[in-house]
């Protein structure tokens, strides 16, 4: 765990902070990395405004899941399930890009706003195909899983306090929670593949990686 924030709610102005506070704390802006982001916009606009245009992002794949299931009536959500999981679950981008294109004109004629909500963002769910990251890696870091997990400590701890004295308390607490959760983590599954990923993000140039064709 690298920063932590108290805010009301995830507005700009909250996660620009929280970025610009790790910035002046020794993290470098220009190194090459993988931001792997649930969809917020504010999120977005901060990594692009801290880290450059050429920031390759990995969308949450389940946050995209289950923003458009939210669209569905109950009927729908299963097939719609199943049609992302497939298209997730192929190793070429071309083939899971194809895929989804699919799955968003079949949302065109039971959900237009389903279809617009899978279309938006589509290619960045996709990063991980782009860079060719192995498969047990890419499930790793295709959703936010793995930071929302290390979240539930705090959450646990925080609901027995009855008397909060202050947001100094909070925030004491949850770092303490964070930590303890550090404790606790283990070596993601696919470790041994991230020199791959590496070599990808060093080679690549990321506003390439949306829009381009690729052999199916």
């Amino acid at each position: 765990m690298l920063g932590l924030v108290q805010g009301a709610t995830e507005n700009a102005t909250v996660v620009q902070g929280l970025l610009d506070d790790l910035v002046e704390r020794g993290l470098h802006p220009q190194a090459k990395r993988l931001y792997v982001l649930d969809g917020a916009k504010a999120l977005r606009a901060a990594v692009k405004k801290t880290f450059g245009d050429a920031s390759p992002v990995q969308r949450c794949q389940v946050h995209k899941q289950r923003n458009v299931a939210g669209y569905l009536r109950d009927e729908h959500q299963g097939q719609l399930v199943r049609r992302l999981r497939a298209a997730y679950g192929l190793t070429k981008y071309g083939a899971a890009k194809k895929l989804l294109m699919q799955t968003v004109d079949w949302l065109e004629e039971i959900n237009p706003s389903a279809a617009a909500s899978l279309r938006e963002g589509l290619d960045e769910t996709l990063t991980l195909h782009r860079l060719k990251v192995p498969e047990e890696l890419r499930r790793s870091l295709r959703s936010t899983n793995l930071i929302e997990d290390g979240l539930s400590l705090p959450v646990d701890l925080t609901r027995r306090v009855k008397r909060w004295r202050g947001g100094d308390m909070r925030l004491r607490w949850t770092a303490a929670g964070l930590l303890a959760a550090e404790r606790r983590f283990h070596r993601i599954k696919g470790c041994k593949s991230m020199p791959v990923l590496m070599a990808a993000l060093e080679a690549c140039d990321a506003k390439q990686l949306v829009g381009q064709p690729e052999a199916v």
